[in-house]
C-alpha cells in the first residue's frame, strides 16, 4: 500500500514539474517572439533610414581636383555610409530618359549641376541632425544648394518612434502576463508541499534553509523551460529566415545573443522571484491556515 502511495506521489510530483516546465517554456517562447520583433524592428527601421540621401549640388566653377578632394573628405565623415557622385552630363541623360525626350535640344545648354548623394548612417537620419548637416554644407564654398525630403524624414521619424513605443508597451504587457503565469504555476507546485514547509519550520529550520531547495529546483525547471523555448524560437527563426532572407535572422549573431541571454536571464529572475515570494507566503501562514 505504501509503495503504491509513493508511486502516486512521484507521479503527482512529476506532473507538477512538467506543468511548470511547459508553462515556463510557452510563456518564454511568447516573450522571445516579442523580443525578436522588437530587436528586428530596429534593424528594419535602420535599413529604411539608410536609404535616405541628402544631395549636394556643386557650383560649376569647382575644379575636378577640388571636387575629388571634397568627395574624399565627405566619405571620411562619421555620418557617411556611402556617397554617389552624379555628373551633370549623366544627370541630363537620366532626366531625358525619364521624360522621354532630349530637353537639351530645346534649352541649348545643360542647366543641371554636378551632385553628390550622401547616404547617411541610420543614427543621423533625424530632422534635427539633417538640418544641422544642411546648414553646414550650405556654408561650404563648393556647394550651391542642398536638397533632401524633409516631410519624409519627419514622417519617418514620427512613425518609427510611435511603432517603437507601442512595441515596448506590448512587450511590457506580455512580460507582466508571463510573470503572472509562471508565478501561478510555481505557487501551485509549492502549494502541494506546504505541509512539508510548515513541518520543517516547526522543527527549527530557518526560512532561508527551507526556501533554498525550492528556489534551486524552480531555477532548474526555469532553465529547462528556457531551453525548450529557445529550441522553439530556433525553429521559428530558421523558418522565417527561409521566407525572408533579407532580415538576416540566422546570421545576426548580436540579435541572437541578446535573445538567448534575455530568455535565460528572464527564466532565472522570474523563477527565483516567484519562488521566493511563494515560499515566503507559506512560511508566514499559521498551521490552521494551511487547510484553506
Amino acid at each position: 500500500m505504501s509503495s503504491k502511495f509513493d508511486a502516486y506521489q512521484k507521479r503527482r510530483l512529476l506532473s507538477s514539474y512538467l506543468s511548470v516546465v511547459v508553462s515556463i517554456a510557452l510563456v518564454l517562447f511568447m516573450v522571445g517572439v516579442l523580443g525578436l520583433i522588437l530587436l528586428k524592428s530596429t534593424f528594419v527601421a535602420n535599413k529604411v533610414k539608410e536609404k535616405v540621401a541628402i544631395t549636394l549640388f556643386l557650383k560649376d566653377n569647382v575644379s575636378t581636383k577640388n571636387r575629388n578632394s571634397f568627395k574624399e573628405s565627405i566619405q571620411k565623415e562619421e555620418f557617411t555610409r556611402t556617397i554617389i557622385y552624379t555628373s551633370k552630363e549623366k544627370a541630363a541623360t537620366i532626366y531625358s530618359e525619364e521624360i522621354g525626350e532630349d530637353f537639351l535640344k530645346f534649352l541649348g545648354k545643360n542647366p543641371l549641376k554636378n551632385g553628390i548623394d550622401i547616404y547617411l548612417k541610420a543614427d543621423f537620419v533625424t530632422p534635427e541632425k539633417m538640418q544641422e548637416l544642411e546648414d553646414r554644407f550650405l556654408k561650404n564654398a563648393f556647394v550651391s544648394d542642398v536638397s533632401y525630403d524633409k516631410p519624409l524624414i519627419n514622417l519617418l521619424t514620427k512613425n518609427i518612434k510611435r511603432i517603437s513605443f507601442w512595441l515596448l508597451v506590448v512587450c511590457g504587457f506580455f512580460g507582466l502576463i508571463a510573470m503572472i503565469l509562471i508565478n501561478s504555476s510555481i505557487r501551485l507546485s509549492i502549494y502541494s508541499k506546504r505541509f512539508n514547509i510548515k513541518t520543517m519550520q516547526m522543527v527549527g529550520a530557518t526560512k532561508g534553509f527551507i526556501r533554498r531547495p525550492f528556489i534551486w529546483q524552480s531555477i532548474k525547471l526555469g532553465i529547462i523551460g528556457a531551453l525548450l523555448a529557445l529550441t522553439g524560437l530556433g525553429v521559428l527563426i530558421y523558418y522565417v529566415d527561409q521566407l525572408a532572407p533579407s532580415l538576416h535572422l540566422v546570421k545576426d549573431y548580436v540579435t541572437l545573443g541578446y535573445l538567448v541571454g534575455g530568455v535565460l536571464i528572464s527564466a532565472f529572475l522570474i523563477t527565483w522571484i516567484s519562488t521566493y515570494f511563494a515560499t515566503q507566503r507559506f512560511l508566514n501562514l499559521k498551521t490552521d491556515e494551511l487547510y484553506y
